[in-house]
Protein backbone atom coordinates (compact mmCIF):
# COMPACT_ATOMS: atom_id res chain seq x y z
CA UNK A 1 0.00 0.00 0.00
CA UNK A 2 1.52 3.33 -1.04
CA UNK A 3 1.81 6.38 1.21
CA UNK A 4 -1.29 8.11 -0.20
CA UNK A 5 -3.43 5.05 0.41
CA UNK A 6 -2.16 4.85 3.99
CA UNK A 7 -3.15 8.47 4.59
CA UNK A 8 -6.55 7.83 3.02
CA UNK A 9 -7.17 4.86 5.32
CA UNK A 10 -5.98 6.83 8.34
CA UNK A 11 -8.59 9.50 7.65
CA UNK A 12 -11.12 6.92 8.80
CA UNK A 13 -14.90 7.00 8.47
CA UNK A 14 -17.74 8.64 10.33
CA UNK A 15 -20.54 6.58 11.78
CA UNK A 16 -24.10 7.80 11.36
CA UNK A 17 -27.38 5.94 11.75
CA UNK A 18 -29.14 5.15 8.49
CA UNK A 19 -32.27 6.52 10.15
CA UNK A 20 -30.75 10.01 9.91
CA UNK A 21 -30.81 9.79 6.12
CA UNK A 22 -34.32 8.37 6.18
CA UNK A 23 -35.91 10.87 8.53
CA UNK A 24 -33.94 14.14 8.38
CA UNK A 25 -36.60 15.64 6.10
CA UNK A 26 -39.34 14.72 8.57
CA UNK A 27 -37.25 16.34 11.31
CA UNK A 28 -37.26 19.63 9.37
CA UNK A 29 -33.55 19.45 8.50
CA UNK A 30 -32.56 20.64 5.03
CA UNK A 31 -29.62 19.37 3.00
CA UNK A 32 -27.24 22.17 3.99
CA UNK A 33 -28.03 21.59 7.65
CA UNK A 34 -27.58 17.85 7.25
CA UNK A 35 -24.14 18.23 5.64
CA UNK A 36 -23.12 20.70 8.34
CA UNK A 37 -24.20 18.21 11.01
CA UNK A 38 -22.13 15.51 9.31
CA UNK A 39 -19.10 17.79 9.38
CA UNK A 40 -19.64 18.55 13.07
CA UNK A 41 -19.83 14.80 13.74
CA UNK A 42 -16.61 14.33 11.78
CA UNK A 43 -14.82 17.05 13.75
CA UNK A 44 -16.03 15.59 17.06
CA UNK A 45 -14.83 12.11 16.13
CA UNK A 46 -11.43 13.58 15.26
CA UNK A 47 -11.21 15.22 18.69
CA UNK A 48 -12.14 18.79 17.72
CA UNK A 49 -15.01 19.46 20.14
CA UNK A 50 -15.70 23.03 19.05
CA UNK A 51 -14.92 23.58 15.34
CA UNK A 52 -15.28 27.18 14.21
CA UNK A 53 -17.61 28.28 11.40
CA UNK A 54 -14.49 28.98 9.34
CA UNK A 55 -13.23 25.42 9.80
CA UNK A 56 -16.62 23.94 8.91
CA UNK A 57 -17.34 26.23 5.94
CA UNK A 58 -13.91 25.46 4.47
CA UNK A 59 -15.24 21.95 3.79
CA UNK A 60 -18.55 23.15 2.37
CA UNK A 61 -19.78 25.32 -0.48
CA UNK A 62 -21.11 28.01 1.86
CA UNK A 63 -19.48 31.09 3.34
CA UNK A 64 -18.41 31.48 6.95
CA UNK A 65 -21.36 33.80 7.63
CA UNK A 66 -23.78 31.30 6.13
CA UNK A 67 -22.21 28.56 8.23
CA UNK A 68 -22.60 30.70 11.36
CA UNK A 69 -26.28 31.24 10.55
CA UNK A 70 -26.85 27.51 9.99
CA UNK A 71 -25.17 26.67 13.29
CA UNK A 72 -27.37 29.20 15.05
CA UNK A 73 -30.51 27.66 13.51
CA UNK A 74 -29.47 24.13 14.42
CA UNK A 75 -28.88 25.22 18.01
CA UNK A 76 -32.25 27.00 18.10
CA UNK A 77 -34.01 23.93 16.71
CA UNK A 78 -32.36 21.79 19.36
CA UNK A 79 -30.16 19.58 17.20
CA UNK A 80 -26.85 20.88 18.53
CA UNK A 81 -26.08 22.05 22.04
CA UNK A 82 -23.10 23.95 23.42
CA UNK A 83 -21.85 22.43 26.66
CA UNK A 84 -19.07 23.36 29.06
CA UNK A 85 -16.01 21.16 29.28
CA UNK A 86 -12.92 21.24 31.47
CA UNK A 87 -9.36 20.32 30.63
CA UNK A 88 -7.08 18.29 32.88
CA UNK A 89 -5.77 21.57 34.21
CA UNK A 90 -9.28 22.67 35.14
CA UNK A 91 -9.55 25.21 32.33
CA UNK A 92 -13.13 25.72 31.16
CA UNK A 93 -13.92 25.48 27.46
CA UNK A 94 -16.97 25.17 25.24
CA UNK A 95 -17.81 22.16 23.13
CA UNK A 96 -20.55 20.98 20.81
CA UNK A 97 -22.69 17.98 21.67
CA UNK A 98 -25.06 16.31 19.25
CA UNK A 99 -26.86 14.21 21.86
CA UNK A 100 -30.04 16.26 21.22
CA UNK A 101 -29.87 15.23 17.56
CA UNK A 102 -29.75 11.54 18.45
CA UNK A 103 -32.60 11.91 20.93
CA UNK A 104 -34.78 13.64 18.35
CA UNK A 105 -33.83 10.99 15.80
CA UNK A 106 -34.86 8.20 18.17
CA UNK A 107 -38.19 9.93 18.79
CA UNK A 108 -38.76 10.37 15.06
CA UNK A 109 -37.87 6.74 14.42
CA UNK A 110 -40.32 5.50 17.06
CA UNK A 111 -43.01 7.85 15.74
CA UNK A 112 -42.58 6.48 12.23
CA UNK A 113 -42.53 2.89 13.45
CA UNK A 114 -45.75 3.44 15.39
CA UNK A 115 -47.36 5.06 12.35
CA UNK A 116 -46.32 2.15 10.14
CA UNK A 117 -47.59 -0.35 12.70
CA UNK A 118 -50.91 1.48 12.93
CA UNK A 119 -51.22 1.51 9.15
CA UNK A 120 -50.41 -2.19 8.99
CA UNK A 121 -52.93 -2.98 11.73
CA UNK A 122 -55.63 -1.06 9.86
CA UNK A 123 -54.77 -2.94 6.67
CA UNK A 124 -54.89 -6.27 8.52
CA UNK A 125 -58.28 -5.39 9.98
CA UNK A 126 -59.68 -4.49 6.55
CA UNK A 127 -58.27 -7.74 5.14
CA UNK A 128 -59.90 -9.58 8.04
CA UNK A 129 -63.36 -8.24 7.19
CA UNK A 130 -62.81 -9.14 3.54
CA UNK A 131 -61.77 -12.72 4.40
CA UNK A 132 -64.84 -13.22 6.59
CA UNK A 133 -67.17 -11.92 3.88
CA UNK A 134 -65.53 -14.21 1.34
CA UNK A 135 -65.94 -17.28 3.58
CA UNK A 136 -69.52 -16.41 4.52
CA UNK A 137 -70.34 -15.52 0.93
CA UNK A 138 -72.17 -12.34 1.93
CA UNK A 139 -71.62 -8.95 3.57
CA UNK A 140 -71.32 -9.12 7.34
CA UNK A 141 -74.22 -7.90 9.45
CA UNK A 142 -73.76 -4.92 11.83
CA UNK A 143 -73.75 -7.36 14.77
CA UNK A 144 -71.06 -9.50 13.13
CA UNK A 145 -68.94 -6.40 12.38
CA UNK A 146 -69.29 -5.36 16.02
CA UNK A 147 -68.25 -8.84 17.15
CA UNK A 148 -65.13 -8.64 14.97
CA UNK A 149 -64.31 -5.24 16.47
CA UNK A 150 -64.71 -6.65 19.99
CA UNK A 151 -62.34 -9.51 19.21
CA UNK A 152 -59.75 -7.02 18.04
CA UNK A 153 -60.18 -4.15 20.50
CA UNK A 154 -61.48 -5.73 23.71
CA UNK A 155 -60.13 -9.28 23.56
CA UNK A 156 -56.89 -8.17 21.84
CA UNK A 157 -56.84 -11.09 19.42
CA UNK A 158 -54.40 -10.65 16.54
CA UNK A 159 -56.01 -10.67 13.07
CA UNK A 160 -53.95 -13.71 12.10
CA UNK A 161 -55.33 -15.64 15.11
CA UNK A 162 -58.90 -14.66 14.22
CA UNK A 163 -58.28 -15.89 10.66
CA UNK A 164 -56.97 -19.16 12.10
CA UNK A 165 -60.12 -19.54 14.19
CA UNK A 166 -62.19 -18.91 11.06
CA UNK A 167 -60.22 -21.64 9.32
CA UNK A 168 -60.94 -24.04 12.19
CA UNK A 169 -64.64 -23.26 11.91
CA UNK A 170 -64.55 -23.92 8.15
CA UNK A 171 -62.74 -27.24 8.67
CA UNK A 172 -65.27 -28.24 11.33
CA UNK A 173 -68.18 -27.31 9.07
CA UNK A 174 -69.57 -24.90 11.67
CA UNK A 175 -69.28 -21.51 10.06
CA UNK A 176 -70.88 -19.15 12.55
CA UNK A 177 -69.67 -16.42 14.85
CA UNK A 178 -70.64 -18.19 18.08
CA UNK A 179 -68.48 -21.16 17.15
CA UNK A 180 -65.53 -18.93 16.19
CA UNK A 181 -65.94 -16.97 19.42
CA UNK A 182 -65.75 -20.23 21.38
CA UNK A 183 -62.55 -21.22 19.56
CA UNK A 184 -60.94 -17.87 20.39
CA UNK A 185 -62.05 -18.19 24.01
CA UNK A 186 -60.47 -21.64 24.35
CA UNK A 187 -57.27 -20.55 22.61
CA UNK A 188 -56.90 -17.54 24.89
CA UNK A 189 -57.58 -19.70 27.95
CA UNK A 190 -54.86 -22.12 26.82
CA UNK A 191 -52.31 -19.43 25.98
CA UNK A 192 -52.52 -19.80 22.20
CA UNK A 193 -50.90 -16.65 20.76
CA UNK A 194 -49.24 -17.66 17.49
CA UNK A 195 -50.47 -19.27 14.28
CA UNK A 196 -48.14 -22.23 14.87
CA UNK A 197 -49.62 -22.85 18.33
CA UNK A 198 -53.13 -22.57 16.91
CA UNK A 199 -52.42 -25.12 14.17
CA UNK A 200 -50.82 -27.52 16.63
CA UNK A 201 -53.67 -27.17 19.10
CA UNK A 202 -56.25 -27.68 16.36
CA UNK A 203 -54.51 -30.81 15.08
CA UNK A 204 -54.29 -32.28 18.58
CA UNK A 205 -57.96 -31.51 19.19
CA UNK A 206 -59.05 -33.21 15.98
CA UNK A 207 -56.92 -36.26 16.81
CA UNK A 208 -58.48 -36.46 20.28
CA UNK A 209 -61.93 -36.04 18.76
CA UNK A 210 -61.39 -38.93 16.34
CA UNK A 211 -60.08 -41.09 19.20
CA UNK A 212 -63.06 -40.23 21.38
CA UNK A 213 -65.50 -40.98 18.57
CA UNK A 214 -63.94 -44.41 18.06
CA UNK A 215 -64.02 -45.08 21.81
CA UNK A 216 -67.65 -44.03 22.08
CA UNK A 217 -68.57 -46.22 19.13
CA UNK A 218 -66.97 -49.25 20.80
CA UNK A 219 -68.69 -48.52 24.12
CA UNK A 220 -72.07 -48.22 22.43
CA UNK A 221 -71.85 -51.89 21.44
CA UNK A 222 -71.46 -52.97 25.10
CA UNK A 223 -73.60 -50.37 26.90
CA UNK A 224 -77.26 -49.67 26.30
CA UNK A 225 -76.94 -46.02 27.18
CA UNK A 226 -73.65 -44.53 25.95
CA UNK A 227 -72.64 -41.08 27.16
CA UNK A 228 -72.34 -38.75 24.13
CA UNK A 229 -69.01 -37.02 23.44
CA UNK A 230 -68.92 -33.22 23.74
CA UNK A 231 -65.96 -31.30 22.46
CA UNK A 232 -64.93 -27.92 23.85
CA UNK A 233 -66.25 -26.13 20.78
CA UNK A 234 -69.75 -27.61 20.76
CA UNK A 235 -72.49 -25.03 21.07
Amino acid sequence: MNENMVKWVQEGNISIPRALLLYYKDMNINENELVLLLHVISFLEKGNDFPTPTEISSRMTISTSQCTELLRKLIQKGFIKIDDGYSNEGIRFEKYTIEPLWQKLVNEYLLNQNAQQKEQNEKNEMDLYTVFEQEFGRPLSPFECETLALWLDDDRHEPIIIKAALREAVISGKLNFRYIDRILFEWKKNGIKTIEQAKSYGNKFRQNSRHSVRTNSEEETSRPEAVPFYNWLEQ
